[in-house]
């Protein structure tokens, strides 16, 4: 395998994870905001939302790891 193959797919795996998460918080950031504008009640509930597509970051973070250490 090449020396360069490992960690530029390691860099893929996690930027593709980074990206889908920018994208996935930045439509739940502005639906969220209204939202809560309109029912402060639901604040709660829109941090949490707001905070699940973190798990996206993490997994690439997790398979970059994989990929480095299993080469």
């Amino acid at each position: 395998m090449a020396e360069w193959a490992v960690p530029i797919g390691a860099g893929v795996a996690f930027f593709g994870g980074a990206v889908a998460c920018g994208y996935a918080q930045s439509r739940i950031g502005s639906a969220g905001a209204g939202t809560v504008a309109e029912k402060p009640e639901t604040a709660g509930v829109m941090i949490i939302l707001e905070a699940l597509p973190e798990t996206l970051v993490i997994l690439g973070f997790v398979v970059a790891t994989l990929i480095i250490l299993m080469a």
